[in-house]
């Protein structure tokens, strides 16, 4: 390799630099690259032997273009601030970096229309979205998903793509774990009423509970951030129960904070389970008891559908949905059940 080879692959190599060595037209060079068959055998060796030697990369962009694509990959979260919605993000984005696409995130703010808005925009400035516990109805996905590829996260729908993460096994491992604790009640507070999530969950700790012989219900719906965690410990409290099941971390990390303030011992007056282990939830204090799931996972897997979807031109991929485990982590939140809460 020459000086003057090893400094053209220091920087970015362009198509010039490429017509420069090899005497010819950068318009022969792109020709070469993109169309060998419109250049004659010699020439075209000669400008891919050069190309290889300088360590030539095509453009995304342009590669994208010939191929009627923008190179675009939406990703919608209802909330960006949230801890689940950050590792959707931080998932999605380590894969689609790898595969050389741009990712775009757009925060939807659990506003229905706008991100109906959103995604019927987006079908001429994406090739693809990712949804994350989007609040559309099923008729409205199902119609934007034969219009353009997509995939969802924690939604089924027919005729759609989904990742899913199977907390309600862990619920009903919850239920179990407080039951052996000697507790014979607990309250769920629920989140967002239009959450698949949230509908699985109840259903799972109010089976599990009856197997055992222990009381459930239900409070909410709250929305799920730490600020509503304390009306939801006061409406607990007029409850009675002896454990509580939120429907997220953020949740039950506001439910700790009204209980202390209110001078209410955790776990020895009221046991507390969150749900999807954020960061954070094991320097709580007492450190949470929850359910922890493989949220980065299904951004990256949600990606890899997606890509296969998007590959699939005439339409004929059919739609995918996978499932993920959750377990139950056990820390200080939970213990022996004492009595009702004062």
């Amino acid at each position: 390799m020459t000086k003057e080879t090893a400094a053209l692959r220091d920087r970015m190599v362009t198509i010039g630099d490429i017509a420069k060595r090899a005497g010819v037209a950068p318009s022969t060079v792109s020709r070469a690259l993109s169309n060998p068959d419109r250049v004659n055998a010699e020439t075209r060796e000669k400008i891919q032997k050069i190309a290889a030697e300088l360590g030539y990369i095509p453009s995304p962009l342009a590669r994208n273009l010939r191929m009627g694509s923008t190179g675009t990959i939406a990703v919608l979260v209802p909330d960006v601030s949230s801890p689940v919605s950050f590792q959707i993000v931080r998932g999605t984005q380590n894969q689609i970096k790898a595969t050389g696409y741009t990712h775009v995130l757009i925060n939807t703010e659990q506003a229905e229309d706008f991100e109906l808005d959103v995604l019927r925009r987006l079908r001429r400035t994406a090739d693809g979205a990712i949804l994350g516990s989007s609040s559309l109805t099923d008729e409205q996905l199902a119609q934007l998903a034969s219009l353009q590829p997509l995939v969802t996260f924690n939604r089924p729908t027919p005729g759609v793509s989904a990742v899913l993460i199977d907390t309600a096994t862990a619920m009903g491992d919850a239920v179990s774990h407080l039951a052996s604790l000697g507790h014979t009640s607990v309250t769920y507070v629920g989140g967002p009423s239009t959450s698949w999530s949230n509908a699985q969950r109840w259903q799972a700790i109010e089976a599990a509970a009856q197997k055992l012989d222990m009381s459930a219900n239900r409070i909410g719906p709250y929305p799920g951030d730490k600020k509503s965690g304390a009306a939801a410990a006061d409406e607990v409290l007029t409850v009675g129960s002896t454990s509580i099941i939120a429907f997220n971390d953020m949740l039950a990390i506001g439910i700790l904070q009204r209980l202390s303030e209110l001078g209410i011992s955790v776990p020895a007056d009221l046991s507390v389970v969150g749900c999807d282990d954020v960061m954070g939830a094991d320097f709580c204090n007492p450190p949470l008891t929850t359910i922890a799931s493989p949220i980065e996972q299904a951004g990256r897997m949600a990606v890899s559908i997606l890509l296969d979807r998007m590959a699939a031109a005439d339409g004929s991929a059919k739609p995918y949905t996978t499932t993920l485990p959750s377990e139950l982590v056990v820390r200080a939140s939970t213990g022996p059940a004492r009595g009702p809460a004062r």
